[in-house]
């Protein structure tokens, strides 16, 4: 195992400064190839995504598994694959009183073909061997002939239903306006795919699963536990990053209003705020290439706790955002010392952080306070 070790001993200078928490980084495991999601299994393993369409278990000391049997086939090509990766909530209960097994692991990834493709999420039950029972809970509707911005990000709410995110499909930005096609929203379903009646549209099975609008390619999805807030970040092109707080029936603008600049050098829109339309809580232009998101609630790293870190691929480190309500008090950029694309962040059982670096040699890195 490589062992990295760096004590902070000094504070940012100005305005924003704030205590920096002294860290050591610790590499539990490598040569996954293009990883980007990770699950928490109650035995100290791993989940893991690669995007290349294997999911693959991890031991507790750093060991990567075999592929897994049953993982459905994904579309891998541009930004497709296979995403994120989720349990149940209900995962680590055992069966329940009709005695059937809980173990259901949820998927996000690319299906389809060049063509025809689009994000697909899907749930399976986790045995010794791999994935069985594989359900299709939803499609999303409609597919499109690129492959790119896919979203794909899942968080469960404090009800057990599920949030995922979903990319624009890069040519199709003006759907994320229109509710009743569903890229470029946040979508929100039961367990089993049904979806949940006090949904903002209710009544139609292709609106009926939007829980908000107006995204461009949100990658990061994360839900406060002691609060309760949703927070979701999605990728601007060039510029125009965004961090949001999610409330069901909003419009965060994409592409009417919005900070972006397009690849052109040009704006997206003459707007950067509409009457209607919700406003992100901050931006980043350029762009950093937000990715992973989560609010640590862990008890190792008290200066931390309450704090949003997430990854920024472009600029190859994590940012630790600070609130005060719903303002940025203050921003930190940490971990750049690894020099690698941040694909993902999470908060772990343990109250460490664990990123995901992204690459044909990726790697899950360890968070651990300096002793």
């Amino acid at each position: 195992m490589r062992h990295f070790r760096f004590l902070l001993l000094l504070c940012l200078a100005g305005a924003h400064a704030h205590a920096a928490e002294p860290y050591v980084l610790d590499t539990v495991a490598a040569g996954l190839e293009h990883p980007w999601g990770m699950a928490f299994l109650p035995d100290g393993s791993y989940l893991v995504t690669e995007r290349t369409g294997a999911l693959r278990r991890v031991s507790a000391d750093g060991v990567v598994g075999p592929a897994l049997d049953g993982v459905p086939p994904v579309f891998f090509r541009g930004q497709g694959g296979l995403l994120d990766v989720a349990l149940d909530p209900a995962f680590a209960a055992g069966p329940d009183a009709n005695g059937v097994d809980q173990a259901w692991v949820y998927l996000t990834y690319a299906h389809g073909d060049a063509d025809a493709n689009g994000t697909r999420i899907a749930r399976a039950r986790l045995d010794a061997n791999g994935l069985r029972d594989l359900q299709v809970l939803l499609t999303v509707t409609p597919l499109k002939d690129t492959p790119q911005h896919y979203g794909g990000a899942m968080a469960f709410m404090p009800d057990g239903t599920l949030l995922v995110t979903i990319g624009d499909g890069f040519e199709y930005r003006e759907d994320a306006q229109n509710p009743a096609r569903q890229l470029g929203k946040t979508l929100r379903i039961h367990r089993d795919g049904s979806l949940p009646a006090d949904n903002p549209l209710p009544g139609d099975p292709v609106t009926g699963a939007v829980f908000t609008w107006g995204h461009r390619n949100p990658q990061g999805i994360a839900i406060d536990s002691a609060t309760g807030v949703i927070y979701q970040h999605e990728h601007g092109p060039r510029g125009g990053d965004e961090l949001n707080r999610l409330t069901a029936g909003a419009n965060y603008g994409w592409p009417v209003a919005t900070f972006g600049i397009d690849y052109t050098g040009a704006r997206i829109s003459p707007f950067e705020t509409l009457p209607g339309m919700t406003a992100p809580l901050t931006y980043w232009v350029p762009s950093i290439g937000p990715s992973g998101l989560t609010v640590y609630r862990g008890d190792r790293f008290p200066t931390w706790t309450g704090s949003l870190f997430v990854g920024a691929l472009v600029n190859k480190e994590v940012r630790r955002v600070t609130l005060d309500g719903d303002r940025v008090a203050a921003e930190e950029p940490l971990f750049a010392e690894l020099g690698e694309r941040i694909r993902n962040v999470k908060t772990g059982p343990d109250g460490l952080l664990y990123l995901i670096t992204d690459g044909e040699q990726g790697k899950i890195v360890r968070v651990s306070p300096a002793p």
